[in-house]
């Protein structure tokens, strides 16, 4: 899997780091990937109901700390 764009949104708050992961996602094609750091624990409702709405897959999720890592796979409109 490659990351094509990693959006660093660490201290900002939701709906912030879910609206720049939607402005990473319309950059690529379906099937590649962007990577989204996330500090704000409202990003995990956020990016799980993100997936469940569209056609993009989250095929990494973890959480170290208070940093939320997030892998997102563009999917096919």
């Amino acid at each position: 899997m490659s990351i094509k764009y990693t959006v660093d949104a660490s201290g900002l708050f939701c709906p912030a780091p879910l609206l720049k992961a939607r402005e990473a996602l319309h950059k690529i094609n379906s099937g590649e990937c962007i990577e989204v750091i996330a500090t704000d624990s409202g990003s995990v409702r956020d990016f799980h109901r993100l997936v469940e709405l569209t056609g993009h897959k989250l095929v990494e999720f973890e959480q170290l700390a208070q940093t939320y890592r997030y892998v997102l796979k563009k999917g096919v409109k």
